[in-house]
């Protein structure tokens, strides 16, 4: 890949997703999607260029050379410190100031294979017990890799991706099958999942508001510009009362006014400005 095939490829990527990749990541690109030029059949990265950009399989080809050049590092429970926070701090609270109106929403962003807003759904489960009938719970999770969501959907997980779960939470919540874990129904009812670009805040906004945002170890990889512009989205949707949970080498201090950190070791978590303090009681929708 020459640099100036490198420099064209990046900016395609970049105006499609927002994913920046720094002169010291080009050889990321080239062995990546070296070997899907000869599955192509093409010669150099200039003519996989405009198979990307003007050929009748462009949109196609974007999600597949998305699923390549990316990698889908997550699993169930992932950075438990952060997690508990949610759960005996930040989930109580909530439940206290939604107790009226008994709803709560929940947007896993860049939710890769689906371990993060399935965690969230057990912990939701286990925290209201028997009180979940009279709740309603919306946890959505969303992509951009139609692949990963194909996953999500499907509930089936390796042992690797259980790698930080518990054998209490194996035991209650997934069937063993062929050396795979299978996702009980109950909590794969709990979640839904949606392909969505984060650069498309318009479409993030036709979902009203949040009362939990978890974006985790996404803004690593994207450049000052689109962490502003999705900061700006998490905070128009974002209830006034709610939290945003983001990842452990991350921070939006820089990019955005917008919100302020709570205090709380190990949560990486964040709210409006103004309400920075306790919660209010109740959204505003």
């Amino acid at each position: 890949m020459t640099d100036q095939e490198f420099a064209r490829l990046r900016d395609v990527i970049y105006k499609r997703s927002g994913i920046h990749f720094p002169d010291n990541k080009k050889y990321i690109l080239e062995s990546r999607l070296g070997h899907r030029l000869h599955e192509l059949d093409l010669e150099n990265f200039d003519q996989y260029i405009a198979f990307l950009t003007m050929g009748p399989y462009q949109v196609d080809e974007f999600q597949e050379m998305f699923n390549r050049i990316t990698i889908n590092e997550t699993s169930f429970f992932r950075n438990e410190a952060q997690l508990q926070v949610f759960e005996r701090q930040i989930l109580p609270e909530l439940l206290e100031a939604r107790k009226d109106l008994k709803r709560i929403r929940i947007w896993s962003a860049a939710c890769s294979t689906g371990e993060e807003p399935y965690t969230l759904a057990i912990l939701v489960h286990r925290s209201l017990g028997v009180r979940l009938a009279d709740w309603r719970i919306e946890i959505l999770g969303t992509d951009i890799s139609e692949r990963a969501l194909k996953v999500a959907n499907g509930g089936i997980y390796t042992n690797y991706a259980m790698r930080s779960t518990s054998e209490l939470i194996k035991r209650r919540y997934f069937t063993e099958e062929n050396g795979q874990f299978r996702l009980s129904d109950e909590i794969r009812e709990m979640v839904s999942f949606e392909l969505h670009n984060l650069k498309d805040s318009m479409a993030a906004k036709r979902h009203g508001t949040w009362d939990i945002i978890f974006c985790r170890n996404v803004l690593i990889y994207f450049d000052d510009q689109m962490k502003r512009l999705v900061t700006n989205t998490f905070a128009d949707v974002l209830a006034k009362d709610g939290t945003l949970f983001i990842g452990h080498s991350e921070n939006i201090r820089d990019v955005s006014d917008a919100f302020e950190q709570l205090p709380i070791p190990q949560g990486f978590c964040y709210r409006h400005a103004s309400c920075a303090g306790a919660l209010s009681g109740g959204a505003s929708r």
